[in-house]
């Protein structure tokens, strides 16, 4: 009986770890995650072209580890941990593309611009691979949200790249807490967002149509 009794314990203890995001089998602990949605703000910058073209959006490309909902921190170069007890209500993939969207739709400086699948006969199609989306420590005492993009536009139909660039952002948290960590990374994401969108619409300016070269 006593043996059954701690299988039904150990059963109810794997339950609640799978039903609570914070719950670490090692650790042991059964305290609730806290998820963070930091919430960017991009606003355009007079200078973008205003565009006749219309742009769909590829979902970002990005290694396991860096595209998860964990948030990374890297305390030392070469090495990469997670918070704990705490998690992003999306993963950088989507954060990143939710951005950019965001910022070229309501920069009303582009005909349309919609998430690649939605069925528009898009001109261009901006790709992006996430290459870095961490807390880096870099030897400092308090560590920086760092996010690194390449992204490269594709002009149809001849689906040729027209050009190709790397956008970093690095902007240091004002604690060590994950808090102010998160609230980092919501300053980072909304700074590389303004920098992609500006891009894109002056390299698409730069580069017109097929149509449009005619």
């Amino acid at each position: 009986m006593k043996i059954a009794g701690m299988g039904n314990r150990k059963l109810a203890f794997v339950a609640a770890c799978a039903w609570l995001a914070g719950c670490s089998i090692l650790g042991g602990s059964r305290e609730p995650a806290t998820i963070y949605a930091p919430e960017p703000h991009v606003v355009a910058d007079a200078s973008w072209p205003r565009v006749d073209w219309q742009l769909q959006i590829a979902h970002p490309e990005g290694p396991r580890m860096i595209d998860s909902q964990r948030i990374t921190v890297r305390p030392t170069p070469g090495e990469l941990q997670v918070y704990r007890g705490a998690s992003w209500a999306k993963s950088p993939g989507d954060q990143l593309e939710d951005t950019v969207l965001h910022a070229l739709e309501d920069s009303q400086k582009i005909t349309a611009v919609t998430r690649k699948g939605s069925g528009i006969a898009a001109d261009y199609t901006l790709l992006m691979e996430l290459r870095r989306y961490d807390a880096d420590y870099a030897g400092h005492a308090v560590p920086a949200a760092t996010i690194e993009v390449n992204a490269k536009l594709l002009r149809s139909p001849d689906q040729d790249i027209v050009a190709s660039h790397t956008f970093l952002q690095a902007v240091p948290a004002a604690a060590t807490d994950t808090a102010s960590v998160a609230q980092a990374f919501g300053t980072a994401l909304g700074d590389i967002g303004h920098d992609i969108a500006g891009w894109t619409l002056a390299t698409g300016n730069a580069h017109p149509p097929a149509a449009a070269r005619h």
